[in-house]
């Protein structure tokens, strides 16, 4: 959501063997954690954590694939319930059943016969709206998909290539879910039909193109809808000085699509034992209380507090359109392609 600097210490290149003192941590862009919360890994396991970001999520898998025989890591986190086909069809991770599973809620647990990922977090895809734009212009802001083909929003939305942006393939993947395999297409053409822009990634969609974000540049997008989350809203107070009473984007929430990421020890770690460990403790309280204010995802640990931040500006959408992991697999590659053709072209 906000671009953070990786917590934690550096340290040297893991050994081999699984004697060393240093676990590496390989992400995407958007990790962040509590310096304090992560010393305290260290401190109680003895290993030093060094963390490598590998772009967006799309990169980062990609590369981690490609790496897998002499990998970067030990522990990767990021891979998301578009992409976690890909990632075990190619051998990315090995087995591993963390500590403390069984309290992970039961709707985000998959691969349970064989325990290649963890779960670690969960969001929501979703349209967001400048409520500024939309009172300024007496227009009510659209709430659901079918909204946003209508003549009262032509050329408001930007979003971002399926093909390069995990949101981008979220949102995708949300209209194949409420219109259906043969019918998603249609929707897209209208949706094209009716001035949707789109964008490579979530930054340039967000913090250059849409006119509600408050990211600090000079100049503001002209766009009033985006595809983001729908907790960017939070992030919005957070990160505003001073905050101001309630959050200047709102959710479309008959837009939303669940996302849920995950972390897995890598096939070939060179510390699998420290690589353990801290799966272990990415699912404990301690982190899954930390995540919602560094990161802006909720957590997947049963129990786990959520922040007022959360439950105030940017609750989890009530009804958010889900996809079965075996039919994103069978379907996403040909779908973006489908959709490249048909929206890029």
């Amino acid at each position: 959501m906000v671009t953070l600097s990786a917590c934690g210490s550096s340290g040297s290149a893991s050994g081999s063997g699984g004697d060393s003192k240093t676990v590496t941590l390989v992400s995407h862009d958007s990790w962040a954690a509590s310096k304090s919360v992560i010393s305290e890994f260290e401190k109680q396991s003895g290993y030093t954590v060094k963390v490598l970001k590998d772009g967006d999520a799309g990169q980062a898998v990609n590369k981690a694939i490609l790496t897998k025989d002499n990998p970067q890591g030990d522990v990767f986190f990021g891979v998301d319930n578009t992409l976690l086909s890909r990632a075990l069809d190619n051998g990315l991770f090995q087995p591993y059943e963390a500590k403390g599973s069984s309290l992970i809620a039961p709707q985000y647990r998959v691969d349970q016969a064989k325990h290649r990922v963890t779960p670690i977090d969960s969001g929501d895809i979703c349209v967001n709206y400048d409520k500024a734009y939309f009172s300024a212009h007496k227009l009510t802001p659209p709430q659901s998909f079918d909204d946003l083909t209508k003549p009262a929003y032509k050329n408001l939305l930007v979003t971002e290539n399926a093909s390069t942006s995990s949101p981008g393939l979220g949102f995708v993947l949300g209209t194949a879910a409420r219109y259906g395999a043969s019918g998603w297409p249609d929707y897209w053409k209208k949706l094209k039909a009716n001035g949707v822009k789109v964008v490579d990634g979530w930054e340039q969609a967000y913090n250059q193109e849409f006119s509600g974000s408050a990211s600090g540049r000079k100049a503001k997008g002209d766009r009033p809808l985006v595809v983001s989350y729908a907790s960017s809203p939070p992030a919005e107070v957070v990160y505003a000085s001073p905050r101001p009473s309630t959050a200047p984007t709102g959710v479309a929430t008959g837009t939303c699509f669940r996302q849920i990421e995950y972390a897995g020890l890598l096939s070939n770690a060179h510390n699998s034992k420290g690589g353990k460990a801290f799966l272990d403790f990415l699912i404990t309280r301690r982190f899954q209380e930390d995540m919602p204010l560094n990161m802006y995802v909720y957590p997947v640990v049963e129990g786990a507090k959520v922040p007022k931040e959360f439950t105030e500006y940017g609750p989890q959408a009530k009804n958010p359109e889900t996809m079965d992991p075996a039919t994103i697999a069978a379907n996403r590659d040909q779908w973006v392609k489908a959709w490249t053709s048909l929206v890029l072209k």
